[in-house]
């Protein structure tokens, strides 16, 4: 958007014939377009990305969601940042096997030169309808009367073109300005990482420990800022990871295991994989616990919530398989997952050697090292999900449902069919986990839980603001419990998702410990603390009961964070093409207004009558100041004596 803002004659298009108005027929142009959400996507965007006749567009939200489906992501999601290219595992490069996406539009990689708002409330929409309706209607084919309703949008950018352009002038303001004027800045959060059994995370793992990584992302997209539900993309996996992980800290031999396991979840993998391939970094330069020397094999959730007759399927990289001594580690490990199913509400296929990997954080580790490693994903080839990357991919998506007149403690506590289904996934990874970590008891007693299932999907998906949140997270953080979650990387960090699942974990995988609230937020001052182990946090705690005072505790668990920031920032490579480079540039403000503008004539007559006074003003101004002498001068007093 300009940097005052763009103004434009509101039209409604509601069905596509409407846009002939807009681009050839309509007698007031620019104009300001308030489109239906079933008709905003790529044929529609293109053809008013060609015009001058635009200058902005509202976009109701489609309601129910679209039923073809809508993904303003690419194809073949990180391209280019995954393992396959033209060195390795050519013929899967550049989704030349499966185009996982057939969905995406591409519309988010777009770039338009017209500000494009969202519109959720219905009451909004109504209130601009309502307003075209009352004086932009088209009469008989011909252009309305003046007044019309016109729409102005506020949303200037200060970066511009590229990564590049934009860091290299933040750069060269911080160097030489005293008060520095930032344009972008580059998109940044930490990683959420914990293990099963105590590591020093400030020191190193030593190289003969092995360990086995399980992985999820916890961010996701859509086309509007701050608008990402991810469902389906992110939450579905990551709360069954949660599960999982409580499922096995259950387990009473643990302790015991000759391998250790480590918890990740990944920050920013949406954004060509900013948070796995950090990781891999810090690994490669001795800036994290672990090696990836360390790593005895890799275990990752995808997108698991749209199974088809409840079948999961096993995907691994075709090409590091052809090594004899990963494929056999790599067969164990399919082995050992389909036993674990044992019993199960679940099928485990494997995808198949022709098949490569989908878009996943195990790539950014196959990229650095062979590693025997699995994708547990719903689909063979393409996603199931119909709305990747979009803000259509909600709790309805993944079948959620709820039972009317519930209050919101008894929504919290419901236990709907998708979260039994992800506890039963839960279930058979932790069984896995155990048995590839030289677990040699029976399984079966090792479940997981889907009324902690079900408490998640409600907070990550429906309402943040809820008592088992609140219950369990620091009370100084009690800000971040926004009610609609959203889970967008974004430049501040940490974000909300990263801190509450930070809190989950340690609320699963921790034990409470009984220290004082000082002792608690100061660990170093207590000798049995082991402090280089253990992470410590003072939570809020349950209300008590008729009352509104909490009994807070104290919680000691493994759970850490890692910097998810790209390395192209650290090493200056702003143009890389190893790491992301997405930035996000910085605005003034975003806000929007409808008024009633007059015909070209109107103005240009009120401008020359303007003018006209004004000319009249000054020449009475000019004659007054002349004369002034004589029209304020005060007449002598004739019975006056002077000396």
């Amino acid at each position: 958007a300009s940097i005052s803002g763009d103004t434009g004659v509101i039209h409604v298009v509601e069905k596509e014939e409407d846009l002939n108005w807009v681009l050839t027929d309509g007698p007031h142009p620019p104009y300001m377009i308030l489109l239906d959400g079933n008709l905003f996507n790529r044929r529609v965007m293109l053809q008013l990305k060609g015009t001058s006749r635009v200058s902005g567009l509202a976009v109701a939200v489609a309601k129910p969601n679209p039923a073809q489906g809508f993904s303003p992501g690419l194809k073949c999601p990180n391209e280019g940042f995954g393992v396959y290219s033209k060195d390795y595992g050519p013929q899967f490069a550049h989704c030349n096997t499966t185009v996982w996406n057939p969905l995406g539009s591409g519309l988010s990689y777009e770039d338009f030169d017209f500000p494009i708002f969202l519109l959720e409330d219905a009451n909004e929409t109504q209130v601009i309808k309502q307003c075209y309706q009352d004086h932009n209607v088209p009469r008989d084919g011909s252009g309305p009367e003046y007044p019309l309703c016109a729409m102005q949008l506020f949303s200037h950018m200060h970066a511009v073109t590229s990564t590049v352009t934009c860091m290299r002038r933040s750069s060269l303001q911080s160097t030489f300005s005293i008060n520095p004027e930032v344009v972008c800045d580059p998109l940044l959060d930490y990683n959420v990482w914990s293990t099963l059994q105590p590591i020093n995370s400030s020191g190193k793992v030593e190289p003969d420990k092995k360990v086995i990584i399980v992985a999820t992302r916890i961010d996701s997209h859509s086309f509007f800022w701050n608008i990402a539900p991810g469902a389906e993309s992110a939450v579905s996996s990551f709360v069954t990871h949660l599960a999982a992980a409580e499922a096995l800290h259950k387990v009473s031999d643990v302790h015991l295991l000759r391998r250790n396991v480590m918890f990740t979840f990944f920050q920013g993998e949406t954004f060509d994989y900013i948070g796995s391939s950090r990781m891999v970094y810090d690994m490669e330069k001795d800036k994290f616990p672990l090696r990836l020397n360390n790593i005895h094999s890799f275990v990752e959730l995808n997108q698991v919530a749209l199974r088809n007759d409840s079948v999961l399927w096993m995907h691994t990289d075709p090409v590091s398989r052809m090594n004899q001594s990963v494929e056999a580690q790599v067969r164990n490990l399919l082995d050992i997952l389909s036993n674990s199913s044992a019993g199960a509400n679940v099928t485990l296929q494997e995808a198949g050697y022709s098949q490569p990997l989908p878009p996943s954080s195990f790539q950014r580790f196959l990229r650095a090292q062979h590693i025997p490693g699995v994708v547990l994903t719903d689909h063979r080839t393409a996603f199931q999900n119909r709305y990747y990357q979009s803000m259509y991919d909600t709790p309805e998506n993944i079948r959620m449902q709820y039972p009317e007149g519930l209050s919101p403690e008894e929504t919290l506590e419901y236990v709907t069919d998708t979260a039994k289904s992800l506890a039963e996934v839960a279930t058979v990874v932790a069984r896995a986990l155990y048995q590839l970590a030289g677990g040699a008891n029976d399984t079966s007693a090792i479940q997981a839980d889907p009324k902690t299932v079900t408490r998640m999907l409600y907070g990550f998906l429906i309402k943040m603001n809820n008592s088992w949140f609140q219950s369990i997270i620091k009370p100084d953080l009690k800000g971040i419990l926004g009610d609609v979650p959203q889970h967008y990387v974004a430049v501040s960090s940490p974000v909300n998702t990263t801190y509450l699942v930070q809190y989950v974990l340690a609320n699963l995988t921790g034990a409470v410990v009984n220290l004082t609230k000082e002792e608690c937020m100061n660990p170093d001052k207590t000798p049995s603390s082991e402090k280089e182990l253990y992470e410590y946090a003072w939570v809020q705690g349950s209300l008590d009961p008729n009352s509104t005072s909490r009994a807070p505790y104290c919680v000691r668990s493994t759970v850490h964070l890692s910097k998810a920031l790209s390395p192209a920032f650290e090493l200056r490579q702003w143009g890389s093409t190893e790491y992301s480079t997405w930035t996000e540039s910085r605005w003034k403000e975003i806000r929007a207004r409808i008024f009633l503008v007059a015909s070209k004539e109107l103005e240009i007559i009120t401008l020359v009558v303007g003018i006209a006074i004004l000319v009249f003003s000054l020449l009475a101004t000019y004659f007054v100041n002349a004369k002034a002498d004589i029209l304020f001068s005060s007449p002598r007093d004739s019975g006056a004596v002077a000396y």
